[in-house]
């Protein structure tokens, strides 16, 4: 098959009218698949369409940033070192916090925390506050919440690059 200059204008008339490929394709008959027919008129730089798939889709209507609810950002101050109740699993309640205490290989030193636990998790509130952390992208990080452990720049051995 090849493309005549017959073949091409009928091609841009059609394309021109909105028809599909595939329409265009049985129009020009004798082998043009409809592949052909948009691999021209890619070529021929012809006004390109939206594909039908993205014009059956329905818009999503999404709520304006002022009708979203406003949260308040509340720093999050964990206790780490807060354990608990420290019972053990066969005093553990329905309602007792399931947040873990040291090793599970250590029989004698292992517990969970066992104070009420917030309704719909499994933690209490203070252990909630270390188990789930909203992440945000814009995280600033304040000197203060560093544990002071890094060591000080004399601390660590700088090299300088040589002035020329």
């Amino acid at each position: 098959m090849s493309w005549t200059d017959e073949r091409v204008n009928l091609l841009k008339q059609l394309w021109g009218e909105g028809k599909t490929a595939a329409e265009i394709a049985k129009v020009l008959g004798e082998g043009v698949t409809r592949n052909a027919v948009i691999g021209k008129a890619h070529r021929l730089k012809l006004s390109s369409r939206a594909s039908p798939i993205q014009q059956n889709k329905k818009s999503v209507k999404t709520a304006s940033p002022a009708d979203r609810p406003k949260i308040k950002k509340q720093p999050v101050i964990k206790n780490i070192n807060f354990k608990g109740k420290e019972i053990p699993l066969s005093e553990l309640g329905p309602k007792g916090c399931r947040w873990p205490n040291g090793d599970p290989r250590d029989k004698e030193n292992f517990s969970f925390c066992g104070c009420e636990t917030v309704d719909g998790l499994p933690y209490c509130e203070e252990h909630a506050k270390i188990a789930y952390q909203l992440v945000s992208r814009s995280k600033v990080i304040n000197v203060d919440h560093l544990d002071g452990q890094a060591g000080a720049p004399q601390d660590f051995d700088i090299k300088h690059a040589a002035s020329s």
